[in-house]
């Protein structure tokens, strides 16, 4: 309703109702009791309206025009007492075109006895507009000169139109003509890591949460480099998100000096680790030979039977051809550290493979073993020479050693690449082993499961010292008669 609707002004009184109520001022009274209002004319215009084209009431004012995110802050500033001061709030109301800012000030009357709030409200939405743009602005440029020769990319939520600034087409390694979608540009992330992409923009648009990935990508020159892919949204002032402003970095450089400082943490962890175990299996072995051949001698000198003196000594011999043997083994794992800074060379799989054949011959022609292998796939690799004949012989005695007695051994090897490593496959129909009893034993020193009087428990324990060595792994699969099966990531 009009401020004139309920009495009779003087001319006065009069004229200064017809000039409240032709300004754009929203001026408006309270009564806190009542919840009774009182709207100037000027009140339904800054809203976009005409007056009485909608209620003038308490709660349509509270219920349809104030936006629920401000309810509590505009309830405080009108039922507070403040009789000395003005409470001066911003919040939002429903205009006839939207949501829009505007400034209340309010205060109560000086009265106590007369319980009414006296107000106006001003307009202020291209103001906080205009503070908005300019934080965002500060934000964009803060950002980009934090971080040098980076690339600035904004997605708006609408139109999912993606902008990229000229750094970000040098980083894709595409002119910057080329008008690139979002799922375009998602592509050009390495396969594994599109859908973690995707999730985020996702997550971004829908619950305004940042985020910041380091991840692989592929150039359009076909270079995999590192990238930081960094993003903030951009909320409106009803809290939804309408774009996504963030970085993209090369960090390849960095990357790539801080995953050769890891894989050199993690190497010297596992050499440490084999020296431990080396200084634990010679403390061990050596005591053990030591102990038995110190209490033959001293058997020795105390015998006086030249009869019983010939048998101890023939237990000293065996004894020290034992500590002999020991001591071999020991060198050839010594020898396995001091060859890791031999000179690598690139070698040829099969050129290799039937040297160690060619060797082995006699011991494959005796058992009538067949013998496959295929190394197509990854036909060479860069490795020492030394290595690669001492993996292939010991595997390959290992098949031999380890048949079954009812059917002729077949023994297959071949090579392939997956997401840029050497991968080995050895595999038989040999006895296999009982992993659940011995799996955690296999590569150990000494460590035998059959009862073969050629077994030494020596051949795989240098295998796997020699591929972990270089910075590979070697894996076994293994069933009771069915066989077994060796997989070796060598680089």
């Amino acid at each position: 309703m009009s401020f004139t609707d309920d009495h009779n002004p003087t001319d006065s009184a009069s004229q200064f109702t017809h000039v409240v109520n032709n300004t754009n001022a929203g001026i408006w009274e309270f009564n806190i009791n009542t919840n009774e209002v009182k709207w100037y004319d000027g009140f339904y215009r800054v809203l976009g309206y005409e007056p009485g084209e909608i209620e003038s009431s308490y709660n349509y004012f509270f219920e349809h025009l104030l936006y629920h995110g401000d309810k509590a802050t505009y309830t405080k500033s009108i039922t507070e007492r403040n009789q000395s001061n003005i409470s001066t709030v911003q919040i939002r109301l429903l205009t006839k075109h939207g949501y829009q800012w505007f400034e209340s000030s309010s205060q109560r009357s000086a009265d106590p006895s007369i319980p009414k709030v006296y107000g106006f409200i001003v307009n202020i939405n291209a103001y906080k507009i205009a503070e908005y743009q300019a934080a965002q602005k500060d934000l964009w440029l803060n950002e980009a000169g934090k971080l040098a020769k980076v690339a600035l990319w904004e997605i708006e939520a609408h139109s999912m139109n993606l902008i990229l600034s000229k750094e970000g087409y040098d980083i894709f390694e595409i002119s910057n003509t080329v008008s690139l979608t979002v799922d375009e540009a998602i592509s050009f992330f390495e396969p594994k890591y599109r859908t973690q992409v995707s999730s985020a923009i996702e997550n971004t648009l829908r619950s305004c949460h940042a985020f910041d990935l380091e991840l692989p990508f592929r150039t359009a020159k076909n270079r995999v480099i590192w990238v930081r892919f960094k993003a903030l949204p951009i909320i409106d002032n009803l809290g939804r998100c309408i774009s996504i402003r963030g970085i993209l970095q090369d960090i390849n450089e960095s990357k790539k000096r801080e995953l050769t400082t890891q894989s050199s943490l993690t190497l010297s962890h596992d050499q440490n680790k084999r020296l431990q175990n080396f200084a634990y299996m010679v403390s061990h072995n050596l005591r053990s030979h030591t102990g038995n051949l110190d209490f033959m001698v001293n058997l020795y000198t105390e015998t006086d039977s030249a009869e019983e003196r010939l048998e101890v000594f023939e237990h000293i011999k065996a004894i020290s051809s034992s500590l002999n043997t020991t001591v071999k083994h020991l060198e050839e794992i010594v020898q396995i550290q001091a060859e890791i800074n031999d000179d690598k060379t690139v070698i040829q799989f099969e050129t290799t493979f039937k040297q160690v054949m060619g060797a082995l011959q006699s011991n494959i022609t005796d058992v009538d073993a067949g013998v496959e292998f295929d190394f197509s796939e990854s036909p060479e690799i860069n490795y020492i020479p030394a290595y690669l004949e001492s993996i292939f012989q010991n595997l390959l005695t290992n098949s031999i050693k380890y048949r079954q007695q009812n059917h002729a051994p077949l023994i297959k090897c071949y090579t392939f690449q997956m997401n840029g490593h050497i991968y080995m496959i050895f595999e038989d129909n040999g006895v296999g082993i009982d992993l659940e009893r011995h799996g955690d034993k296999v590569f150990g020193m000494y460590k035998t499961f059959h009862k073969n009087a050629d077994a030494k428990g020596i051949g795989l324990f240098i295998t796997r010292s020699q591929v972990e060595s270089l910075g590979g792994t070697i894996k076994i699969e293994s069933t009771v008669n069915v066989g077994t099966k060796f997989t070796l990531k060598l680089t």
